[in-house]
């Protein structure tokens, strides 16, 4: 016979895990103010081998619209030049020999609103997972109840697993609410 709490846990933790997911993609959607999350995909080359930017230099944001980066080598001005340039992030670094800069764009109107999309997009796609897993737990909880699980804790436990699916879900739209009010927010 099934553990009930076991399931539900496990249930519990596949969409909490999903959860978080979504919480590091949204963090690497630039949102017209500096962030240094927009730099954790990047990698430098660093003596032979490639490591996060965040291993070769300090990265902070002297202000809004300002991402600074001061390696702790100079040798590593270049390397670390190179590879934003080559990255995915769009902005072209400035070099005055202590630090690297990224100057943020403002976003155009019509940029915030594809960011949004692409947001509910990456939530609507949470939203899946989290059904999914509630999905599975009720086949589970359906095989138990073949297998001698009585029908009232059957019953019980998909009330339950609703309930997490529930509380999942409106972490899910919090999170887009809060990262479209940050894009939208001139």
């Amino acid at each position: 016979m099934i553990d009930v709490k076991e399931l539900l846990a496990a249930c519990e933790e596949k969409m909490e895990m999903s959860v978080m997911h979504l919480e590091e993609t949204l963090s690497h959607i630039r949102a017209g103010k500096a962030n240094v999350h927009i730099l954790d995909e990047i990698r430098v080359n660093s003596y032979g081998s490639m490591v996060p930017i965040n291993n070769v230099a300090a990265i902070t944001t002297p202000d809004a619209r300002t991402i600074a980066i001061k390696p702790w080598d100079k040798s590593m001005f270049h390397h670390i030049e190179k590879a934003i340039i080559d990255s995915n992030v769009g902005i072209m670094p400035e070099n005055n020999g202590e630090i690297i800069r990224l100057g943020i764009p403002p976003l155009t109107e019509e940029r915030r609103r594809d960011l949004t999309k692409q947001c509910n997009k990456e939530g609507e796609e949470t939203k899946v997972a989290i059904r999914n897993a509630r999905r599975d737990g009720i086949e589970k909880l359906k095989k138990g109840l073949k297998d001698g699980l009585p029908e009232d804790v059957e019953k019980d436990s998909e009330g339950d697993l609703q309930k997490i699916h529930d509380r999942m879900v409106k972490k899910v739209e919090d999170l887009l609410a809060a990262k479209s009010k940050e894009i939208m927010t001139v």
